[in-house]
């Protein structure tokens, strides 16, 4: 009995370090416990760049004269929304504040 433990030893022994061995040759992350590992996680290519490309380039967030003629224009609009009586009511006087009054 001693004799078959102790074989059973020297064979997960040997094994143990062929597979460290391989680890060590091929890069692979040993993971003896089986736990989870976010190895598999940090080792993918990063992919933001690649996402990035599929959009194209926005002038508008860089010229600030395009954004300054964008703001004229909204601010243009909600002044002709409040004179005819369509812009946004003043705090307090909204939809759901006149809900609860009633």
């Amino acid at each position: 009995m001693a004799s078959g433990s102790l074989k059973k030893m020297v064979c997960a022994a040997i094994a143990e370090g062929v597979v460290e061995a391989r680890a060590r040759i091929f890069g692979h992350q040993l993971n003896p416990l089986g736990k989870k590992s976010p190895h598999k996680h940090l080792r993918m290519k990063l992919f933001g760049e690649k996402v990035a490309q599929w959009y194209p380039y926005d002038i508008k967030k860089d010229d600030p004269l395009v954004m300054a003629r964008q703001e004229q224009e909204r601010l243009s609009k909600l002044e002709m929304l409040k004179r005819r009586g369509k812009g946004p009511p003043k705090k307090g006087q909204g939809r759901r504040a006149s809900k609860r009054n009633k």
